[in-house]
């Protein structure tokens, strides 16, 4: 049996891959994209940082998470692209427990990007290496209650709604609701198995 190549290793561990996209680690060079679609207020409006960031923040972010390793503890932040036209269209992170057994997931695409089921499809492989390839227990995400597509995208994906918290976080001056959602390793594997995301 051949050893893996270094390149190889590189990709099992930091690389995500599904039919039209790579979810991997930032670089420096994601800096100017990343400015751009967390400066655009239609893209900021439900994240927690506010809009303009200017490239120096993009680039002190971008060195930053790409430091990161997706199996510690603490936000891991997965760099997500088109495979046929290199460059970033925006970012899955995870949140994983200190016990490592449970993460929490958010997601953010850049507006030329959304309504072609991209943020469907890197979210749907990052729940199967969380649940399948490692075998959580747990993934958990939350999003503003007005927030009607990525409420949709995390149903979509197999995600059940576990809450509705009514006037939850204050944040960008208002209080908001949060909708929070839930996805178990056991139903991950059961709706798999009928064929269903």
């Amino acid at each position: 049996m051949r050893g893996r190549t270094s390149r190889q290793h590189v990709k099992e561990e930091e690389g995500k891959e599904t039919a039209r996209l790579v979810l991997r680690k930032f670089t420096l060079g994601d800096a100017p994209a990343l400015a751009a679609y967390r400066s655009d207020p239609e893209v900021s409006r439900y994240q927690s940082w506010e809009s303009p960031v200017s490239t120096e923040e993009a680039e002190r972010l971008a060195v930053t998470l790409s430091a990161g390793d997706p199996r510690d503890p603490g936000w891991f932040q997965y760099a997500v692209e088109r495979r046929d036209v290199p460059g970033l269209i925006g970012d899955v992170g995870v949140r994983r427990s200190e016990d490592g057994r449970q993460a929490e997931l958010g997601f953010t695409l850049a507006r030329a990007f959304q309504g072609c089921g991209y943020a469907t499809e890197a979210v749907a492989r990052v729940v199967k290496f969380l649940l399948a390839d490692e075998g959580l227990h747990r993934v958990s995400a939350a999003c503003d209650g007005r927030n009607v597509r990525s409420a949709g995208l995390l149903e979509r994906v197999g995600f059940r709604r576990e809450g509705h918290l009514v006037q939850s976080t204050w944040i960008k001056g208002e209080w908001t609701d949060d909708i929070l959602f839930g996805l178990l390793a056991s139903e991950y594997r059961a709706s798999s198995a009928t064929g269903r995301p």
